[in-house]
């Protein structure tokens, strides 16, 4: 890693203004490289980063770097967001709307993309790691005709993944419709244990 000191860059042209006449934009730029194997035909990675943060020292540079990490996770939520729950099909008419229902979206697209995250990096935690209720959970196990042990197991169930060698993982609607279809089935669960007994 290595990081340059302060650079000013020339104006973007904007609406009725050439190029360069605006002020120019102060940043600094943070350089992040893998060092490529002697015997390896791929080379390594690398990352320019514009930062408009002042990096002065080691330690500014690697934070900038760990928040451009962060990123695709950032990335991952906003399309959990727009395509697997539709916030941008929603037909409100006022912003006080549309903001409460984005909020209430956000909550459960931060509960798939923390499932989803779960499921790659730790796999093999307890299915109650996947942040669903023990209901869920039975139901799930009942519904899929496997057991449901892992985080893994609980992603892989909820999406109907099949686990085969050429199916690539599940995108954001079929995780979303998963969890729509759990949570009637939970529903009628619920509703079922409180219909009288004949």
């Amino acid at each position: 890693m290595s990081f340059s000191p302060p650079l000013a860059l020339r104006a973007p042209q904007g609406p009725g203004a050439a190029t360069g006449k605006g002020d120019p934009i102060p940043c600094a730029v943070v350089r992040v490289w893998e060092a490529a194997e002697a015997d390896s035909a791929t080379p390594g990675l690398e990352w320019l980063l514009l930062c408009d943060q002042p990096v002065t020292d080691f330690a500014q540079a690697q934070a900038c770097a760990r928040q451009y990490v962060s990123r695709w996770l950032i990335e991952d939520f906003h399309k959990a967001l727009k395509t697997g729950l539709g916030a941008e099909k929603l037909q409100l008419q006022t912003a006080e709307r549309l903001f409460a229902a984005v909020a209430l979206l956000s909550v459960v697209a931060l509960a798939l993309v923390d499932m989803r995250e779960k499921s790659r990096l730790q796999p093999d935690l307890p299915a109650t790691a996947a942040g669903l209720e023990a209901t869920f959970l039975r139901v799930l196990a009942l519904r899929s005709h496997r057991p449901v042990q892992t985080v893994r197991d609980v992603y892989d169930a909820l999406c109907g993944h099949l686990g085969r060698k050429g199916d690539g993982p599940p995108g954001w609607q079929t995780l979303w419709r998963g969890l729509m279809s759990l949570r009637l089935l939970v529903e009628g669960v619920r509703l079922a244990t409180q219909l009288d007994q004949p």
